[in-house]
């Protein structure tokens, strides 16, 4: 392909598109390219279409979109995520561990150490924390009652050590997907 002919006064001698000093020759303008036409998708860094603020209910912009703290993770950072996770998740390992009367340890771990700092965390450790305290109570008294009846009731400390050891894990698993999950069962023996 050849360029067309140019006029005699327009001050370039070369021939070639890309020779010469910006602003001559084959070198776009000093202003940059001529504007887009509207077919190309707008450059990273240039506000959405519509301009600022974005429009209400755009998910990943703006503010959080899961359950509580940041963006679709529910979490400010990772730090607020790990004493979420480890208020839910060592609910189930202090039943385990205790014979259903230490699930409590853990929520108050976290909630003393970080609750001040997080609002995020204060929320899921006082309701691991509620939960697991209404069923450490429930555990004592059934095996109470197990005890007076001479074994009769047997069952009653199985399913007080069963309850706090599924709902701890159902807890944990949607802390981590960044909702604050609403236990059954609980009283509200800490207030957010």
């Amino acid at each position: 392909m050849t360029e067309p002919p140019r006029p005699p006064d327009s001050g370039d001698e070369s021939t070639t598109p890309l020779s010469g000093s910006p602003g001559q020759g084959g070198y776009p303008p000093p202003g940059g390219y001529p504007p887009p036409t509207g077919d190309q998708p707008p450059p990273a860094g240039y506000p959405p279409p519509g301009g600022y603020p974005p429009p209400p209910g755009t998910p990943g912009v703006g503010y959080p979109t899961g359950g509580y703290g940041a963006p679709g993770g529910g979490y400010a950072n990772n730090e607020d995520k790990t004493w979420a996770l480890i208020a839910h998740f060592g609910g189930p390992l202090g039943v385990v561990v205790g014979g259903g009367l230490l699930g409590w340890v853990a929520p108050l771990i976290a909630m003393m150490a970080r609750g001040q700092q997080s609002p995020v965390v204060r929320a899921h450790s006082v309701a691991a924390l509620n939960f697991q305290l209404t069923w450490a109570i429930a555990g004592v008294l059934s095996w109470v009652l197990a005890t007076i009846t001479c074994g009769l009731l047997f069952f009653l400390p199985i399913i007080a050590g069963i309850i706090p050891l599924i709902f701890g894990i159902i807890g944990g698993v949607k802390a981590n997907d960044g909702v604050l999950y609403q236990y059954p069962m609980s009283y509200a023996f800490v207030k957010r």
